[in-house]
């Protein structure tokens, strides 16, 4: 797998992971919340002060529900901040606006950044060749300047090597889906070849990965999703890769529990990010709340406040 990692070395003091281990540690808990901005769930609030009501938002234009975007973003983060240590924006939402939605999404990015969150750009970016170089430039090095990416591994391991390499040599990580939390997921996923799942396969590509830009540290620039719905390959996928983060969809609203997820945590309450995506202000300072209560009770992840 050594055609997977970048030939630079970059700091492990400046990694990825170490900069989101320093902030697990920072804030107490593993949480990662979701910017979700869809337009039918906005806040009445934010279209009352965009003088737009009465006009339902899936009708409005996108110069005008971009800024609103920006702004339940922004005040999302307002609210999260001190709680975790990373957001994760659903790039879709900002890309069904166009280049304004996109206008809206680097301002996001920006403001989560001067709040001292690390962002994860939830893409599923996934390409061969100069494409996907073009891609991990783009998102880990270049002008969008995320920490992290999710990436799609449908295109094989060579479509991966690209964005590994740029987050090996920009302190940058990625995420490639191994068991996605969606029901339909197991078509593909979980269908046998040389006796064992495709899933399992592609957690044997990105375990070589990570523990190829772990550079002395315990976890890599290379993770995995693993969804939280699904409790048993997810302990199982923890032990198959040591070496890389696990990013866990489907707490809460898709079903999945703190008890689910305890399986994806190392002894000491590290390797895993929870995904919660909630909507305003008090209802999402409440449920973060709720969720880092949970997680710190029924997983390992109790131990990062000891």
């Amino acid at each position: 797998m050594t055609s997977m990692t970048s030939s630079d070395s970059p700091s492990s003091s400046h990694s990825f992971s170490a900069r989101l281990t320093a902030a697990i540690h920072a804030k107490g808990t593993p949480a990662c919340i979701g910017l979700d901005p869809k337009a039918a769930a906005l806040p009445p609030g934010l279209l009352a002060d965009e003088a737009v009501t009465g006009q339902p938002p899936a009708k409005m234009p996108p110069e005008k529900l971009a800024p609103i975007y920006s702004r339940f973003c922004r005040e999302v983060i307002d609210v999260v901040a001190p709680l975790v240590p990373i957001v994760k924006p659903q790039l879709a939402y900002f890309e069904a606006l166009g280049p304004h939605g996109m206008n809206a999404l680097a301002e996001t990015i920006a403001y989560a950044h001067e709040k001292g969150l690390l962002v994860l750009a939830d893409g599923k970016r996934g390409d061969i060749g100069s494409t996907a170089e073009a891609y991990a430039e783009g998102w880990l090095a270049g002008p969008w300047a995320a920490d992290a990416l999710t990436v799609n591994p449908y295109l094989g391991l060579d479509s991966i090597a690209p964005f590994v390499s740029r987050a090996s040599a920009h302190d940058a990580g990625i995420f490639v889906l191994v068991k996605t939390s969606n029901p339909g997921g197991k078509d593909f996923q979980d269908l046998k070849t040389n006796g064992s799942t495709v899933y399992d396969h592609v957690a044997k590509g990105v375990e070589a990965a990570a523990a190829e830009t772990a550079n002395g540290q315990r976890y890599g620039a290379v993770g995995a999703v693993v969804g939280a719905t699904w409790p048993a390959q997810l302990e199982s996928l923890r032990q198959a890769m040591p070496h890389a983060w696990i990013l866990i969809p489907g707490f809460g609203h898709q079903g999945g529990t703190a008890a689910d997820v305890g399986g994806g945590f190392d002894e000491e309450g590290l390797g895993a990010l929870v995904v919660s995506a909630r909507q305003w202000q008090t209802a999402v300072e409440r449920a973060c709340q709720q969720m880092i209560d949970q997680l710190a009770v029924e997983t390992p992840a109790g131990r990062l406040r000891r």
